[in-house]
């Protein structure tokens, strides 16, 4: 079972799974934002299957526990956007090099920081609805990154709406774009292992994001996630930059 991640490998991934999750239970999203360029860099195929699989776990936690401030307005057009935009992500998976990969990774990233902070609105309809979920959709299921269309369409709503409606459309999400990775045979058994032996680093995250909820500065928490975000993104396209040349 172990024969495809080395220990060393593992640990370092379950570091960074943890901190994810903390950071996605503590402001609605960021577990792949923050993980999938470093899981990428630290173990290219723990992206983007098993980070699909924990973010399904964190989101489904998150709603649990947000479930009473939950409205749905909405959100099944979002759904609907996914499903063409997976298929597109999951093509690109499929024919596109790891270092090309790498370098798509690192811009989805870099568009997320540059949209979290720029704050961009937009008015919630289901054409709007929509296309954040295409593009969610395509972000999704080449790195597991589908949280920031949706993120900055939702923002202005109250924090507690704001990661319950997060949370609901990420368990939904993932379940389609697993599905859709399955269909395009992307998902294999070493994947499910590689998600389980990281879950209890996301349950490790959950619980201890229980109890720095009510005391940690959201915005403070959101700055230093997009510098380590940037940081990470960076690192990825020197590496990806570097494979390509050589």
């Amino acid at each position: 079972m172990m024969s495809f991640i080395d220990p060393t490998t593992l640990i370092l991934a379950s570091i960074i799974v943890f901190f994810g999750a903390l950071t996605q239970s503590l402001i609605g999203f960021g577990l792949a934002v923050v993980a999938s360029p470093l899981l990428y860099i630290v173990n290219p195929q723990l992206v983007p299957v098993p980070i699909i699989v924990m973010g399904f776990a964190i989101s489904a936690m998150t709603l649990f526990r947000e479930r009473g401030h939950l409205q749905f307005n909405g959100l099944q057009y979002a759904l609907l956007g996914r499903i063409p935009g997976g298929f597109l992500g999951a093509g690109l998976l499929l024919f596109a090099p790891q270092a090309i990969l790498g370098l798509v990774i690192a811009a989805i990233v870099f568009i997320a920081v540059i949209l979290s902070i720029f704050r961009f609105s937009a008015p919630i309809n289901r054409l709007s609805l929509f296309i954040a979920g295409v593009f969610s959709g395509i972000f999704g299921n080449i790195a597991a990154i589908g949280g920031p269309p949706m993120a900055i369409l939702l923002a202005g709503q109250d924090p507690s709406q704001f990661r319950a409606a997060l949370s609901a459309f990420f368990v939904f999400s993932s379940l389609i774009a697993l599905a859709i990775l399955t269909i395009v045979g992307l998902v294999e058994v070493k994947h499910l292992w590689l998600s389980l032996l990281l879950l209890p680093s996301v349950v490790a995250g959950y619980l201890v994001s229980g109890r720095l909820i009510g005391r940690v500065d959201k915005d403070k928490t959101r700055i230093v996630t997009l510098v380590l975000c940037s940081i990470s993104a960076t690192v990825l396209v020197i590496m990806s930059t570097n494979t390509l040349m050589s």
